[in-house]
C-alpha cells in the first residue's frame, strides 16, 4: 500500500487515488454564509486589524503570518467546545492508500481537554519557486480528516470542509467525500472566492463561524447522504455533468 504525505500530494497523485469532482466557478452558497458577529467579536477584529497596520506582511516568514494574522481568526470562530489547534498530525488509511502529514491548524471539538476530530483544516502555503501547489497539500488533508470522522460515525458521505492560506489571502473549499472503502473514493469540492485576511477579517470570520454552526447543528450533522450536489466533473478528456451527494446547506 502506498504512503503519501501531503507535501507530496499534487493533482496527478490524487487522479491516481481518487474520483476527483470540482465544480467550476464559485458557489453563490459562500456569500450566503452569514453569522453574525457580536460586539466583542467586531471590537476583537478592530484590534487584529490595528496590530497589523503598518506592517509588510510580505516580508513575514510563514511561522509570523501565521501567529498574527491566520490563527486569530481562527480563534474567533470558536464556540461552545469547538476550539482552533495548530500543528496537529492526520493519518488515514483507506482501501489502497495511506495520507499522512500534519495540518498546520484545524477546528475541532474539545473534549475532557483533548482535541477530537477535526472538520476543518487549514493548509498555510509554503514560499519559494519550487513551492507545491497548496490545493492539493489542502485536499490531501481534508481526505485525511473526513476518514477520521468516518472511522467514528460511518456517515457513508463525508462532508469536510478546509482552507488555504497565502501570506494574507484566504481561499476556502467545501469537499464530500463518499464510497469511502472503495478502491477509489469520490471527492467532490468547490471552492470560495479569495478573501483578504485584513480587509475582509468580517467575512471571513463570519464564514468560519457558519462552518462550526452547522457542525453543530443537530439537523445537518452526518446527513451529507441525504441531499445532491451538481458539480461538473473535470477530466482531461472531457466535460460531463454528474450529481454528487452533498449535505443540506442552510445558510443563516
Amino acid at each position: 500500500m502506498q504512503t503519501y504525505r501531503f507535501s507530496e500530494l499534487t493533482e496527478e497523485t490524487l487522479d491516481s487515488i481518487v474520483t476527483l469532482h470540482e465544480k467550476v466557478g464559485v458557489s453563490d452558497d459562500w456569500e450566503e454564509m452569514q453569522r453574525c458577529l457580536t460586539a466583542e467579536e467586531r471590537k476583537r477584529i478592530d484590534v487584529f486589524r490595528a496590530d497589523l497596520e503598518g506592517l509588510e506582511l510580505i516580508a513575514m516568514n510563514e511561522a509570523t503570518l501565521w501567529s498574527r494574522v491566520v490563527y486569530p481568526l481562527l480563534v474567533l470562530a470558536e464556540q461552545e467546545h469547538i476550539r482552533a489547534w495548530a500543528g496537529v498530525p492526520l493519518k488515514a488509511t483507506y482501501a489502497t492508500f495511506q495520507l499522512e502529514g500534519e495540518a498546520d491548524g484545524v477546528l475541532a471539538p474539545c473534549i475532557l481537554g483533548r482535541m477530537r476530530r477535526p472538520y476543518f483544516v487549514v493548509h498555510e502555503a509554503k514560499r519559494g519557486v519550487n513551492a507545491p501547489d497548496p490545493l492539493y497539500q489542502l485536499l490531501g488533508e481534508m481526505l485525511a480528516a473526513a476518514w477520521l470522522n468516518w472511522k467514528k460515525d460511518t456517515t457513508p458521505n463525508q462532508e469536510i470542509f478546509g482552507c488555504y492560506t497565502v501570506a494574507e489571502s484566504w481561499a476556502f473549499v467545501r469537499g464530500v467525500v463518499g464510497e469511502m472503502d472503495a478502491e477509489k473514493p469520490t471527492f467532490a469540492v468547490e471552492k470560495s472566492l479569495t478573501y483578504n485576511g485584513v480587509s475582509e477579517a468580517e467575512r471571513i470570520v463570519q464564514i468560519l463561524k457558519a462552518i462550526v454552526a452547522k457542525h453543530l447543528s443537530p439537523k445537518t450533522n452526518g446527513g451529507a447522504e441525504h441531499a445532491n450536489l451538481s458539480l461538473l466533473r473535470i477530466d482531461r478528456r472531457e466535460t460531463q455533468h454528474v450529481s454528487v451527494p452533498k449535505q443540506n446547506r442552510r445558510r443563516v
